[in-house]
């Protein structure tokens, strides 16, 4: 069940709209990176290093060469040569698109075990895996460091910024609080490595004509790509077309620019002919970073009442030598409870081992499930409601450093949770609980989300005929974007949503915003809303002095039915262009040129650090589950789920609630499941495939109830707090809370096993 709890009456935002896309996905209509046709196109396949560190000696590739069909095999020493990435820097966000600093097939060098060392090219796909199959080559392995565990007690203080968050902070001497607290916990939880696995691998079909390449790539970043591109292969930004319509899950795992993207263009410069590379699933486990492991300390003191003294979180994360940035794990302990005493800090192990990337709730969502249950342990030890225990520490302030919040609305979540989910039946005692020979276990964790604006360059077009076209380089990456934003458009010129046309996926439109940090329905939002009313000023202008609406002040026009009106008066947008011989009016935000861009992005970095100066901003939550264990096997199931959210307005309540929804199933992964699966002295991922990484299926999808407020934040883009990434935080934490509740037992070391309840 989904639900919107309406604060609005009427007009089209939060409407459930079905998606304007949906009958073209549903039918197979919409085409994705690796459908669109080419004459006398050929395939590439990626052949990957077996060792973690070490210098390529000897490559034979005869007998791949030899194989009916192949094209070409190109290594290090036949490939057309790139320039090296680009080193990051905030003037430029767009230096941050590098994956790797690796410069694929330009160099000997070995940096990861499963490094793109070489790629076959042939006429079919069949052939060119197999070609790939028989490349041999010799290596000069070289001493590594691969075991994350093993590395932690050296690790050093975080070095990278995990992106735009800060990675801790402290207040008082929480140390000396926690020794002097008349009850506390000292806990460690561990958290595997994850890899990426989106419905639709990473693939490419990349085309030159002469010195302009057109990209079909399923990607989170078109203007991001697009800026790599044209810097590794040397040409003018404006000779690289990036196109990504449709992408089949991004989850973070496409926000940047990995390997199988720069060397489908590689091998379609090489060859003169158009390439298709599709990252089979194994290769998208060698080739695509994913989370970071983690090991983390959270240490709580609390008096008597229950009220917090002291707050410790602590990290440890991996990333490679070759480039990521670290995943910001304690930054939510930050802001959700009020302790007299904080220190949160975040330290970094650097491994000869692919980048991190990006993944649903970077940081959050494992870091939410290690203070979520530290505060689960603090209740009983205190003998204190888990959900009592959160209200008594619910700060009024940031309690780091005491900002303002923008929007803050966790107590009614949890109020309004326990009530649906029913949290008064639960029975206090570990064991209590049993339906027929299972143990019955209820938990809730807290969800937290930062909010966060990109720059995004938008165009409105109003036609005569009432129709209404907009323009801009954002993605549909599963989420509905395109419905959203017409949904938007439609509420803010006053026109049915049926008159919306939404151009999105191509660098041919204005610069749009990555899909990433939740971040690209408010950004969009908020030039779509600047560009509309650019659009009803130029229409107010060309009111004649016969019109209705002449003399009158804009401010005191609504949009709706079509046109501008002031009471029962007004006039349609048609009648208003006919009368003054337009066929359309525009409104333009952002710049199309390098020099307006920049400042763009210097405007909005500004506005960044400025607001976070005052507010800190988030999305919110309350996640309660139930789960059943099996007490003469372990086996766990998650038997029931209530989450209530505060994301801001709901622009659409269908897809609103489909993306908190999806998030709590990815993070029932997070929880019961996923490992990606490390050889701790050869740095090689052994479980890179489908078969022995476990992901939620159907069956592991519970009764899902998932209810938002409703209630706009004053100081986003249309109240947009954004929906993407809040549902998986918590959800580990929650679940690990309902199994110790079930069984007495507390899992520390994520994913929760059988193995570790028997």
């Amino acid at each position: 069940m989904t639900d919107v709890l309406h604060r609005r009456t009427g007009g089209v935002l939060g409407r459930p709209l079905d998606r304007v896309d949906g009958t073209a996905k549903t039918s197979g209509a919409a085409r994705y990176s690796s459908e669109y046709s080419y004459p006398n196109i050929a395939h590439a396949a990626l052949v990957c290093s077996t060792v973690a560190r070490g210098r390529i000696v000897a490559v034979d590739t005869a007998e791949a060469e030899a194989l009916p069909g192949v094209l070409a095999v190109l290594t290090h020493h036949n490939s057309p040569s790139l320039k090296p990435p680009q080193k990051p820097t905030p003037l430029n966000l767009a230096t941050l698109a590098a994956g790797t600093t690796v410069n694929y097939l330009n160099t000997d060098e070995v940096h990861w075990n499963g490094q793109p060392v070489a790629v076959a090219v042939a006429e079919t796909l069949d052939a060119a895996l197999a070609a790939a199959e028989l490349v041999r080559i010799r290596y000069e392995e070289l001493p590594s460091t691969v075991d994350f565990a093993a590395a932690a007690p050296d690790s050093h203080p975080q070095r990278r910024n995990a992106m735009l968050m800060p990675g801790g902070g402290s207040k008082g001497d929480a140390e000396k609080a926690l020794a002097a607290a008349p009850v506390s916990v000292d806990l460690r939880f561990t958290t595997p490595m994850h890899s990426h696995n989106a419905l639709e691998p990473h693939a490419t079909t990349a085309a030159w004509q002469g010195d302009e390449l057109t990209v079909h790539d399923g990607t989170q970043n078109i203007d991001w790509t697009r800026r790599h591109l044209a810097h590794r292969f040397g040409v003018p930004v404006d000779k690289v077309r990036v196109i990504s319509t449709y992408v089949g899950g991004g989850f973070g795992g496409k926000g940047v620019v990995w390997a199988g993207t720069i060397l489908a263009a590689l091998a379609a410069r090489a060859t003169g002919r158009p390439v298709r590379l599709m990252l089979i699933r194994e290769a998208v486990y060698r080739t695509v970073g994913g989370r970071t492991p983690s090991i983390q300390r959270v240490a709580l003191g609390a008096d008597a009442d229950g009220r917090l003294t002291s707050l410790i979180h602590k990290s440890v994360a991996q990333l490679g030598h070759i480039g990521g940035h670290p995943e910001q794990i304690v930054s939510q302990s930050r802001h959700l409870y009020a302790a007299e005493n904080m220190l949160v800090e975040q330290r970094q192990v650097d491994l000869d081992a692919l980048s991190n990337s990006s993944m649903r709730a970077p940081g959050e969502s494992i870091g939410s499930y290690a203070i979520e249950a530290a505060m689960d342990e603090l209740a009983y030890r205190l003998g204190v409601d888990p959900l009592e225990l959160r209200r008594r520490n619910e700060p009024e302030r940031n309690p780091l450093d005491g900002k303002e919040f923008s929007h803050r609305r966790l107590l009614e979540l949890y109020a309004l949770g326990a009530e649906r989910f029913g949290w008064a039946e639960r029975t206090p005692e570990p064991g209590s609980m049993r339906d027929g020979r299972w143990l019955v276990g209820m938990g809730m964790a807290t969800a937290y989300h930062p909010a966060w604006q990109l720059p995004a360059n938008v165009t409105v077009r109003l036609s005569a005929d009432g129709s209404v076209l907009v323009r801009c380089a954002f993605h549909e990456i599963g989420v509905g974007a395109a419905t959203a934003q017409a949904q938007v458009t439609a509420h803010a010129l006053g026109v049915p949503v049926s008159a919306v046309r939404v151009e999105h996926g191509d660098s041919d439109l204005p610069v749009g915003p990555g899909a990433g940090g939740s971040a690209q329905t408010a950004s969009v939002a908020g030039s779509l809303l600047e560009a509309c009313a650019k659009v009803r000023r130029a229409v107010h202008e060309l009111a004649a002095s016969d019109s209705p609406l002449h003399g009158r002040s804009l401010a005191d026009l609504e949009a709706r039915d079509g046109g501008l009106f002031v009471g029962e008066a007004g006039e349609t947008y048609a009648a208003i262009l006919a009368r003054a011989g337009r066929s359309h009016v525009d409104g333009v935000v952002g710049s199309e040129s390098k020099l307006g861009q920049l400042a763009e992005q210097a405007r909005f970095m500004t506005k960044f650090i400025k607001d976070g100066r005052r507010w800190v901003k988030a999305a919110a939550g309350a996640q309660f589950c139930e789960v059943r264990v099996d007490p003469d096997t372990g086996e766990t199931r998650v038997s029931r789920w209530v989450g209530t959210f505060d994301i801001g307005t709901v622009v659409n309540r269908k897809t609103a609630t489909s993306q908190l929804r999806g998030g709590i199933v990815m993070g029932i992964g997070l929880a019961l499941g996923e490992e990606t699966l490390v050889d701790r002295a050869t740095g090689r991922i052994m479980n890179a495939n489908l078969a022995e990484y476990h992901v939620p299926v159907h069956a592991d999808v519970p009764r899902m109830e998932v209810l938002c407020l409703d209630d706009p934040d004053p100081t986003m883009p249309l109240g947009v707090l954004g929906a993407g990434e809040v549902g998986i935080t918590g959800v580990a934490g929650a679940i690990a809370n309902a199994v110790f509740h079930a069984t007495g037992r507390r899992i520390y070391d994520l994913p929760i096993t059988l193995d570790k309840l028997l």
